[in-house]
């Protein structure tokens, strides 16, 4: 398959573990912050324009859920005004656009795992700034698809289970909120996930095709860790897979509190689970399961 895809944070999580996953497929294009900065519209579309790519993949985002709500002008740079330039500038040129979101559009107030069609309606600045994304990346023309996901981690970078490891660690007794439901997801699962829908893509047509191809699938779709849990579950289960690995570590016990009992500057959804079966029907794709790529990941560290 010869092609060059853009490749947006490539520093981050999920674009971390895009890298090698993507190379197989074309020539990666990796721009550098100081050549692309996504809080800065000209230069997304300078570079989108001199690198002519066949896909632009975005895992990028302004994720700063707590200092988004005092910084929201940064927020909506990033996630929202960003995203219609790449939308804009792929629609010139025909090129495919995977971007991710996130489970904040919702209220997190519903009963059920959300389905991709349900009312939107975020709590914060956070996810309000990646639905105004996904919306100015509809309204762009562009062949999209919009992968949203929930309680990114993996064996690098910043995220729950390496924190609440190295607090574990550290102290004899953490407090964890036992009310917010969701599944925690895997970011190489996500990578695998957009190679594999990249590579569904293209078996579909000829090369000089491929927006049109990506339009008779574009839209949002959902994929997160399969099952739920808590965080205090989470971390609970976390905690028990690392005394496994190393028995003669001293890890903190875990006490299961309520969201009340933890106050943020932004609000948390309740209820972050996401249905997925769209992303199964479609593209024949199955998100892991979080405790079997809890399990993997735990190896790796």
């Amino acid at each position: 398959m010869s092609q060059r895809i853009l490749l947006t944070g490539a520093t981050g999580q999920v674009g971390g573990e895009l890298v090698p996953l993507l190379r197989p497929l074309g020539d990666i294009y990796v721009p550098a912050r100081d050549e692309m900065d996504l809080a800065d519209v000209a230069s997304v579309r300078r570079v989108i324009q001199a690198v002519q790519p066949r896909w632009i993949v975005n895992p990028a985002a302004y994720t700063a859920v707590d200092k988004a709500e005092s910084e929201s002008d940064l927020a909506y740079a990033i996630n929202a005004e960003s995203v219609r330039a790449i939308g804009e500038e792929a629609r010139s040129i025909n090129a495919g656009v995977i971007h991710f979101s996130t489970d904040y559009v919702f209220d997190g107030k519903g009963t059920q795992p959300y389905r991709e069609e349900d009312s939107t309606g975020p709590a914060g600045v956070y996810g309000a700034s990646k639905l105004a994304g996904e919306k100015a990346l509809a309204e762009s023309g562009a062949a999209y698809l919009i992968f949203r996901t929930s309680w990114v981690y993996g064996a690098t970078g910043k995220n729950f289970l390496r924190t609440i490891l190295k607090a574990a660690a550290e102290r004899e007794r953490l407090r964890v909120v036992a009310d917010q439901h969701g599944a925690p997801t895997w970011s190489r699962d996500l990578a695998r996930m957009v190679a594999h829908v990249i590579q569904q893509v293209e078996k579909t047509v000829p090369q000089e095709d491929l927006s049109q191809s990506v339009m008779k699938v574009k839209g949002i779709y959902h994929a997160s860790g399969g099952g739920e849990t808590t965080w205090h579950g989470f971390a609970v289960e976390a905690i028990r897979r690392m005394r496994e690995r190393v028995p003669e570590a001293k890890l903190a016990e875990v006490d299961a509190i309520a969201t009340e009992d933890y106050p943020t500057p932004a609000k948390r959804p309740m209820n972050s689970r996401l249905n997925c079966e769209r992303l199964m029907t479609t593209f024949d794709w199955k998100m892991m399961d979080w405790r079997d790529s809890l399990r993997e990941v735990i190896a790796e560290l």
